[in-house]
């Protein structure tokens, strides 16, 4: 399985931007497709952007589409996730996960999570 470490998470006020990344352990990232999930206190894990191992195809949730791009740079193994206009409902553990293969099976079935990244949002 590969390994994934993100970081770029903080502390930011409403408005404001921050740009994740997920890096992984071993050239066969480029193999996966990726994606970016949250989880904030007392809710679900929820789906918030993927790429294709590619980059050529991305997904986003509706919360956060024209406010976030997911993107890749498969010669450094990393995937980024830059959030623009902050909102406070936006703070959570954000977690990378990977599925060799499809996004559509990212969405249902991931093989690595890394360990997560706090990002809060001040009002």
């Amino acid at each position: 399985q590969v390994q994934l470490v993100e970081s770029g998470g903080g502390l930011v006020q409403a408005g404001g931007s921050l740009r994740l990344s997920c890096a992984a352990s071993e050239r066969t990232f480029i193999n996966y497709a990726v994606g970016w999930f949250r989880q904030a206190p007392g809710k679900e894990r929820e789906f918030v952007a993927a790429i294709s191992w590619s980059g050529g195809s991305t997904h986003y949730a509706d919360s956060v589409k024209a406010r976030f791009t997911i993107s890749r740079d498969n010669s450094k193994n990393t995937v980024y996730l830059q959030m623009n206009s902050l909102k406070p409902e936006d703070t959570a553990v954000y977690y990378c996960g990977a599925s060799r293969g499809s996004v559509s099976r990212l969405l249902t079935d991931q093989d690595s999570w890394g360990q997560g990244t706090q990002v809060t949002v001040s009002s």
